[in-house]
């Protein structure tokens, strides 16, 4: 029997009418599309852990992945960690992981302000230290909390280290007509703790509504960039490239924005309801990564019959 007709009768059945165990909802031939795969773009935080633990098959999705044959990276909106704190965090999680396999919302705000802001050199940042850290090391220059040390632009993060007294200057940089930046748009962070951790876009809000301005410019996910730099780099086209993650206005959207293969997996911010009231409609909708390793298993394992 010829594989690829063998495949195609095998995902018609596995559509919405008729799906598989662990998917809720799917859109078209999602098991051809999954064949074609060459590169996984991971969301971290409610993808492949959430908060301090570590979801039970990710290492083993991972290695399954590697053999065969798929590549993948981390992409994150959280800049609250430097790319060497988060290589040893995933470390300390057994994934090994290289600098070029991970790119965080930091990383894409410093690429814009080096290719169209490179008047900027001051920052006055409301970040981690380990976000400040990679901005200096970038050879940005952290401005002081003193209204003589005025910045070239104030970059609004995740802040888990936040002071009433930073935001305050913050918001007169702000309110003085600063350029004004946000690393990314998540309203909230993933965590396995009982209490709401506020992401950037809460700390923006409060920012907004103390001076009525918003960022101009929000980087990271829903931004293409992080994809299409994945795409141009290792010159794949966008149906060879899948982004996971838990959240439908930054992971979803991302991919849609980049013409990739979406898929949302339930471990983390977004429900059922959710998907199932998204627009645009989610590609694919899993209970977890696990769930997609082996459809991507299936997949290859078709291919070879």
């Amino acid at each position: 029997m010829n594989p690829h007709h063998n495949l195609k009768f095998r995902t018609e059945r596995n559509t919405l009418k008729e799906p598989k165990s662990g998917v809720h909802m799917a859109r078209g031939d999602f098991m051809a599309r999954l064949s074609k795969l060459k590169h996984v773009a991971l969301d971290m935080d409610g993808t492949i852990y959430k908060g301090g633990t570590l979801f039970p098959y990710t290492i083993d999705f991972l290695k399954k992945l590697r053999r065969l044959g798929v590549h993948y990276s981390f992409l994150t909106n959280n800049p609250s960690k430097s790319i060497d704190a988060y290589i040893k965090n995933l470390e300390k999680r057994g994934i090994e992981a290289e600098r070029e396999e991970i790119y965080n919302s930091t990383l894409a705000t410093i690429d814009f302000l080096k290719a169209k802001r490179p008047e900027i050199k001051k920052i006055f940042l409301l970040g981690t230290p380990s976000m400040i850290e990679e901005f200096e090391r970038a050879g940005y220059i952290s401005a002081k909390d003193d209204p003589r040390d005025v910045p070239d632009a104030v970059i609004v993060a995740f802040d888990m280290s936040l002071t009433y007294p930073r935001l305050c200057r913050a918001s007169w940089w702000v309110k003085k007509g600063i350029p004004y930046f946000a690393t990314n748009p998540d309203k909230i962070c993933p965590t396995d703790q009982e209490l709401i951790l506020p992401d950037c876009a809460s700390i923006c809000a409060c920012v907004e509504t103390a001076t009525g301005r918003k960022p101009d410019i929000v980087f990271g996910k829903p931004d293409p960039s992080m994809l299409t730099g994945i795409i141009g780099r290792n010159n794949y086209t966008p149906e060879e490239v899948a982004m996971v993650g838990d959240r439908i206005y930054t992971d979803l959207m991302t991919a849609h924005n980049a013409g990739t293969l979406g898929v949302l997996v339930l471990t983390g911010e977004a429900t059922l309801a959710d998907a199932k009231a998204a627009n645009p409609p989610i590609d694919l909708v899993v209970d977890s990564i696990e769930v997609l390793g082996n459809l991507i298993e299936e997949t290859r394992i078709f291919k070879n019959e």
